[in-house]
């Protein structure tokens, strides 16, 4: 019966929702894993009641993903430090930037994946500031993907930027 399940949900829509135990079972590794994964946000989930439930498609995202970053993923990640730092040095400032810019970017990109993207950077944009930054630096494939979506354009200057991706080459 379980590898019933399991089977369909290999195979299955990539809509359909997963436990926390079916997905461990795809991705070789502890329910608790998993959990772990939905808390530091490398997994989205939704709830069911008081269960959480992960897409499959996002499971096998997470199954399929490299653990190596490319050399864009790189450069994209120096860059996130360097935004830290400034978000660091002058929030206030920093973050009126970033949320100017995703006031614009949410008014062109207000449906699709992109759309899902803004918002969990409004979210984090109105949490706390260690969330936020943890999500601007993390190599997580969460944080791989939210930084191609970012709204800190303008926090660095040009010559900072072109200074950081030259020290990445």
């Amino acid at each position: 019966m379980r590898a019933t399940i399991l089977d369909e949900a290999i195979r299955g829509d990539s809509d359909a929702l997963l436990t926390t135990g079916e997905a461990a079972s795809l991705l070789g590794v502890s329910r608790q894993h998993v959990v772990n994964l939905i808390k530091r946000g490398d997994l989205p989930y939704e709830t069911s009641g008081s269960h959480r439930r992960v897409r499959r498609s996002d499971v096998n995202r997470l199954r399929h993903s490299t653990v190596r970053m490319s050399a864009d993923q790189r450069r994209s990640l120096r860059l996130a430090y360097a935004v830290a730092g400034a978000i660091c040095i002058d929030p206030q400032a920093s973050l009126a930037v970033a949320q100017e810019n995703l006031t614009t970017m949410r008014a062109r990109h207000s449906r699709g994946q992109a759309a899902r993207w803004l918002e969990q950077w409004q979210e984090l944009l109105d949490g706390p500031l260690d969330d936020l930054l943890y999500a601007l630096t993390s190599p997580s494939q969460r944080s791989r993907e939210l930084r191609q979506n970012n709204p800190f354009a303008g926090v660095l200057s040009s010559d900072q930027r072109d200074a950081i991706l030259a020290s990445v080459r």
